[in-house]
């Protein structure tokens, strides 16, 4: 069956602008009339980009946005046709409708993180990757929901209400870029970025059938997203294939003056002598931490991971076992070290300079009423842990001791891919649950138990779908996850590729 315009990868859509199967303005209004039918049901979208929501007509800046890359392809086609040697060729991205996580600055926009605190807030400048993006000449759909500043692994904790997931709407579609995946696995974008600070593109990713990437820290700007752990979070794609994540990765990449923690130009991960360095072998050694899947991971899902290594033993890759005895720890190190840095991020919405302020009779109740009720309760959770980890006769106990643990993490990574090239889990332990089912707090922060490392090492990782579970009649996507040195994301593409049956 021939696929609909909205179902189309970046790759696909990008062969039909060149061969006027479609036209810009026909790819959008696919992805958008999409949208907007599900959105009632799902909530993947807090806001269309459009000027009138009966008839879908785009607004103004997104018309233009539209026009504009119309043009470039038209340009594009024909010099080709003409055979003028000189022609510019329009990006890969030109013309592709994306969704935008509710976190990333998009200039003259409503950027709320899905918090009452900045419900009303215009952004007053373009986020690196968004600006990127635009010189791409990509088309914005809309912003999407998410868990209030980035702070949840399920979009229940959005101001404005939880996502649903496609496959189930009784299940959470993953967090906190819920609504990104969503929106991609409903087929209202065709691809979307989401940001991770604990696993929060690859974690949507698997439980919405789509590839995501958590890039290495600093090689994509995180100017302009609003931050949550500064030494955790990474903007990052949700898409439908590797090919397509790999497009926008390479869009985003790059160093940015204004962010002091992304890579040189530089790259202290790459040695002058070694110009292959992160380049994919013919073989891979693929490490497992088996020690660490021995309780908590579903049976089937187990099953589908194995399966999955073993097709890469067939293929002659080589499955290695590995020790990576702090990993046991991570989470515990995580959640002290993410909710400390958010509550030192967070204590800049105070009422007093921007995002929502409520007066009381002195200073003091003007903070705690706009804080109050600015807040949700798992940001309110997460601010009061980090505020008591960092408080004096605690910072030694806690915050110093999970600082030195992230470094022993890290240095166990290092000394592992000395043998493997890249390290293998399952991305979540379970596929999709439903509402409601993690209330306890403790038990939904498990659900980050294979993705925090890559965050609290600095180091890239990807999902990739691997096969469908059942639950209560209904088939659920899960993913398999790898983790590969600083800067080796081009190792990452190719063996998700390898799962996947692309060839990129």
């Amino acid at each position: 069956m021939e696929k609909k315009l909205n179902e189309l990868t970046i790759t696909e859509a990008a062969r039909a602008l060149r061969a006027r199967e479609c036209t810009v303005r026909e790819l959008f209004d696919a992805c958008v009339q999409s949208a907007q039918k599900q959105n009632e049901e799902l909530n993947a979208y807090l806001e269309l980009f459009v000027s009138n929501h009966e008839t879908l007509e785009p607004d103004a800046e997104t018309l233009a946005a539209i026009e504009e890359a119309q043009k470039l392809i038209d340009a594009e086609i024909e010099s080709v046709a003409s055979g003028d040697a000189c022609g510019v060729p329009a990006p890969l991205l030109c013309g592709i409708p994306l969704a935008i996580k509710d976190n990333i600055l998009i200039e003259g926009r409503t950027s709320s993180a899905s918090s009452k605190m900045l419900e009303n807030y215009t952004a007053t400048y373009d986020a690196t990757v968004i600006k990127k993006l635009k010189a791409q000449h990509a088309i914005f759909i809309g912003r999407t929901n998410m868990d209030e500043f980035a702070m949840g692994s399920s979009t229940e904790h959005s101001a404005f209400g939880k996502t649903k997931n496609p496959y189930d709407t009784t299940r959470v579609p993953g967090g906190s870029s819920g609504g990104s995946a969503a929106a991609v696995a409903s087929h209202g974008a065709l691809a979307s970025l989401g940001t991770d600070t604990g696993g929060s593109i690859r974690q949507p990713a698997a439980h919405c059938g789509l590839v995501g990437l958590k890039p290495t820290y600093g090689a994509v700007s995180r100017n302009g997203l609003i931050a949550l752990a500064s030494s955790l979070d990474q903007c990052g794609p949700l898409a439908k294939s590797v090919a397509d994540a790999k497009i926008i990765f390479d869009a985003l990449k790059g160093n940015d003056p204004l962010d002091a923690t992304s890579i040189p130009k530089k790259s202290p991960y790459q040695k002058p002598e070694a110009k292959d360095a992160g380049a994919a072998p013919k073989k891979f050694r693929i490490g497992v931490p088996y020690h660490l899947l021995e309780n908590g991971v579903d049976e089937d899902l187990l099953a589908h991971f194995t399966k999955t290594l073993e097709s890469f033993k067939s293929a002659g890759h080589e499955i290695l076992d590995v020790s990576l005895p702090t990993s046991s720890y991570a989470l515990a190190v995580y959640y002290v070290i993410q909710p400390a840095e958010a509550s030192a991020n967070l204590a800049r919405f105070d009422g007093m300079r921007y995002g929502l302020a409520k007066r009381g009779k002195s200073l003091l109740d003007d903070y705690v009423e706009t804080r109050t009720e600015g807040f949700g309760e798992e940001t309110t959770r997460r601010i009061l842990l980090g505020t008591f980890v960092l408080s004096s006769g605690y910072i030694d106990a806690y915050y110093r001791k999970a600082d030195a643990a992230r470094a022993v993490l890290t240095k166990e990574y290092d000394e592992a891919f000395k043998n493997v090239d890249v390290i293998a889990f399952p991305t979540t332990p379970s596929p999709a649950f439903v509402f409601g089912e993690k209330s306890d707090p403790v038990s939904m922060y498990l659900e980050d138990i294979f993705t925090v490392t890559a965050n609290l090492t600095g180091m890239p990782a990807l999902s990739v779908p691997m096969g469908m579970v059942s639950r209560e009649g209904k088939e659920l996507p899960t993913g398999i996850h790898f983790t590969a040195p600083k800067g080796a994301e081009d190792l990452l593409f190719t063996i998700g590729a390898a799962v996947t049956g692309e060839t990129l």
